[in-house]
């Protein structure tokens, strides 16, 4: 069987368990049209487009309450 012969120290153990923990940054495109940013291939969460349709209404936000 394999056996280590020497012990590996925790510098080179922790580099190569270091991409483990890597994040990449998420990629924001903005809308065509109302400029917000969104994740591509997503339905735009401020306006409700995806490719020119609208996908779902959104609820605008009223300042003044409403009895």
């Amino acid at each position: 069987m394999a056996v280590p012969k020497k012990r590996t120290s925790k510098s080179r153990r922790n580099r190569r368990r270091a991409h483990h923990d890597h994040v990449d940054a998420v990629n924001y495109v903005t809308c065509a049209r109302c400029g917000s940013p969104r994740l591509p291939h997503a339905v735009c969460p401020k306006c409700g487009f995806y490719k020119d349709r609208q996908v779902f209404e959104v609820e605008t936000e009223s300042t003044s309450e409403e009895a």
